[in-house]
């Protein structure tokens, strides 16, 4: 039985040194998804869904046993520094930019998570469902995952942010059965469950498991003739935005001594990753455990803000800090193109 790990991935369960370490050691690498080839252009790798069944596929009792996907990104971790050439380059960057939120249908439903608070520094904190954020399932070499993820505004109203290694194994094959549940609590799925038609992630990420670019995009499906967006809304973007700003994050941590079941929060001012300055991140104080990978960190004390990064990786069965990867225009390139699909 795996120990579950501590952090929102979880990435290093040894330290920054006994990882370095690791680098003389291989990785195995899942055969391709089936269905449609991934697709390489300008620095984006997309996958385009094909398999039948998901909406069925997913039921209350696969979705508690999904295991948290902080291992895919520790795998991911080991694998990257096996190729540390592409982490000798700094994250590109571009002129700022933002994308402006968009409202549901039915404004009240998005009401809730609207208010804003004063920024208060929080390890986790218990939150209501936020009808944009919840929880991502996927299946990845036979066994079945689970992430956060958040709609985001985009012209297809069907976009769906997460970490990339909850999209694509960095490298290898892309994920299967990718399924988001919006409003997740306690195996309620009050907005339905969405299942994805494409994803998209940064080949930097998808070619060889790049931290700095540990970001994914799903493009999801209409469910009963409706778009995602105008169902629960979607959050604003920004990009290429300064650095050390505050954040409030967001996502289901499933290992213990979480359960999943619900949605928790972290806030606190970004901070460098002292450990791996490689890898551009930022961290904010945060304990959540895996299952929250990939959930949406936003700038400001609400989720009302801009969002501007997701839940990636930490250190250690007992730390206290959540990384998240810098979005500057290569993460906004795919996100483009998710966005465009």
């Amino acid at each position: 039985m795996r120990t579950p790990k501590t952090l929102a991935t979880s990435l290093l369960t040894f330290s920054a040194a006994a990882l370095l370490a690791l680098s003389a050691a291989g990785a195995a690498t899942a055969a391709p998804a089936p269905g449609k080839a991934p697709t390489d252009t300008s620095g984006v790798s997309s996958h385009t869904v094909t398999e039948t069944g998901t909406a069925d596929y997913w039921t209350p009792e696969r979705m508690r046993a999904a295991i948290p996907g902080d291992v895919l990104a520790d795998k991911a971790m080991q694998r990257s520094n096996n190729s540390k050439a592409a982490l000798k380059r700094p994250v590109e960057t571009g002129a700022p930019s933002k994308i402006e939120a968009a409202a549901p249908s039915n404004v009240e439903a998005a009401a809730p998570s609207l208010l804003s608070r004063d920024l208060q520094t929080k390890a986790n904190a218990s939150e209501s469902p936020v009808p944009r954020i919840g929880k991502v399932f996927f299946t990845l070499g036979g066994a079945n995952y689970v992430c956060s993820g958040n709609s985001i505004s985009s012209g297809n109203k069907s976009t769906v942010s997460t970490a990339g290694h909850c999209v694509n194994e960095g490298p290898g094959a892309f994920a299967t059965k990718f399924t988001f549940v919006p409003a997740y609590l306690n195996g309620a799925a009050p907005y339905g469950q969405w299942t994805a038609k494409a994803l998209y992630a940064p080949t930097q990420w998808s070619s060889s498991g790049n931290m700095q670019y540990d970001t994914g995009f799903a493009v999801m499906s209409t469910l009963n003739g409706q778009y995602l967006s105008d169902v629960v809304g979607a959050s604003g973007l920004q990009f290429n935005a300064a650095r050390g700003l505050s954040y409030k994050s967001f996502g289901y941590p499933a290992a213990a001594p979480f359960n999943g079941e619900s949605l928790k929060s972290c806030s606190g001012t970004a901070t460098n990753d002292p450990y791996n300055p490689s890898y551009m991140a930022q961290g904010i104080p945060c304990n959540m455990t895996g299952g929250s990978s990939g959930g949406p960190w936003f700038i400001g004390s609400s989720s009302s803000g801009y969002q501007n990064s997701v839940n990636s990786y930490g250190y250690g069965s007992n730390s206290t800090t959540m990384y998240g990867p810098y979005w500057g225009s290569v993460i906004q390139s795919t996100y483009t193109s998710a966005a465009a699909a």
